[in-house]
């Protein structure tokens, strides 16, 4: 082999220095549920778009305990839920202490404060919503969700009423669910998991119960709305879509339609756009195993009658929270789904093209368990970090 000259050795070794580490393909790593096959071309395994851009990491706010989810208010102020069952307002560049007024949480296991978020009429009426795990007789507990009004000097909510309790209570700490999100017409849809209960019980598939379900209710009393599929009868009459695991990521896109990430057992995460009154499989279908190795159920990835997600993943990437990128500062991201990934460690991004993923990318690989997502007003990325302690980071890019 020819040596390289000093000029072009010392070119090669800058470029080396300056260059990104590679990483592994993600895509190349083998599948937990072993012997499966997609129903369709790109349902999972997307294609990776290459890594165009160098995002630096600015630490916002450090020492949170167990940070859950955010909501961001329109003068670029966040609220904070912890899971012991801390509200927090972060406003310019400043925490505040932990809010005043909130009820009590079951804070164990998967279990605590939770989603938090806000309507678009937030500047004039104040109003916040907030979902929990709520303490209940005998040891059990449910999802819940409240109400509340942000004080104006930001240091309590008032008012606070619960709207909505989830039944039956389970004594259980796993599965919550618990995304909160209003559709363009100020209806709140309400996430749900099946509380970590065994396939053998196939709650998700129950209409008579709210777990493992996607609830679309009234913001205003937790009532059920007359467009629901069940609102005449046959089945609760707040559920919009059933069949669902634990659901941990849901958004609106930029046509308003929803969209939910929800966790698989070992294999298995689930990207869907739910449908009122389709049914999506758990535990029936799904592209996971349990965590011994074994089938779920009769091992089925398909039946008819229920509805096969829009992508998974397998390896998992443990989904927690999600947006869709609107903003200016990555217009090559416009449009394009976000989703916090606990186990990935990183930002998912994908590109969605006619109800199909064409393409997956994993950003700021390595940041840290991500457990929710926001798009700040100048298009950076607020990303919350999972753990205890937990973090606040924003993401721009680089030399900005």
């Amino acid at each position: 082999m020819t040596p390289l000259r000093r000029p072009a050795a010392l070119a090669l070794l800058a470029l080396m220095l300056a260059a990104p580490a590679a990483r592994a393909d993600f895509n190349d790593a083998p599948p937990n549920a072993k012997g499966q096959t997609p129903a369709f071309q790109g349902q999972t395994r997307a294609p990776v778009m290459p890594q165009a851009l160098r995002l630096a990491r600015t630490p916002l706010v450090e020492g949170l305990h167990d940070p859950w989810g955010m909501a961001l208010l329109p003068d670029g102020s966040l609220l904070i839920t912890e899971k012991p069952g801390n509200l927090r307002l972060y406003r310019e560049g400043t925490l505040s202490a932990p809010l005043k007024g909130l009820p009590a949480v079951d804070d164990d296991g998967q279990g605590g404060l939770l989603d938090v978020a806000v309507a678009a009429d937030f500047a004039r009426t104040r109003q916040v919503w907030f979902s929990f795990s709520q303490p209940r007789q005998g040891g059990e507990n449910g999802t819940a969700v409240g109400t509340g009004r942000l004080s104006r000097d930001g240091t309590a909510l008032e008012d606070v009423r619960v709207i909505f309790e989830g039944q039956p209570g389970i004594d259980s700490q796993q599965h919550f669910g618990s995304r909160l999100v209003f559709d363009r017409d100020g209806a709140l849809f309400v996430t749900t998991g099946e509380r970590g209960l065994p396939p053998e019980m196939p709650v998700a598939q129950d209409r008579n119960n709210h777990l493992g379900k996607v609830l679309r209710i009234d913001p205003a009393t937790g009532a059920a709305l007359s467009g629901n599929p069940f609102a005449k009868g046959g089945g609760q009459p707040q559920i919009w879509s059933f069949g669902h695991r634990n659901i941990q990521a849901a958004a609106l896109d930029p046509q308003g339609r929803l969209w939910t990430v929800e966790h698989g057992p070992n294999g298995g995460d689930e990207l869907n756009q739910p449908q009122p009154g389709r049914n999506y499989g758990w535990p029936i279908i799904s592209y996971g195993q349990n965590y011994d190795g074994n089938p779920i159920g009769a091992g089925l990835t398909a039946q008819e009658g229920m509805e096969q997600p829009v992508y998974y993943w397998d390896p998992v990437i443990a989904p927690s929270g999600m947006t869709f990128y609107q903003g200016a500062m990555f217009p090559e991201w416009q449009g394009d789904a976000l989703i916090g990934g606990l186990r990935a460690e990183a930002v998912v991004r994908l590109k969605i093209e006619n109800g199909r993923v064409t393409g997956e990318q994993r950003l700021a690989e390595g940041i840290g368990r991500v457990r929710d997502i926001e798009v700040a007003p100048d298009g950076a990325l607020l990303v919350l970090i999972d753990g205890d302690p937990g973090s606040l980071v924003r993401l721009t890019r680089r030399g900005r």
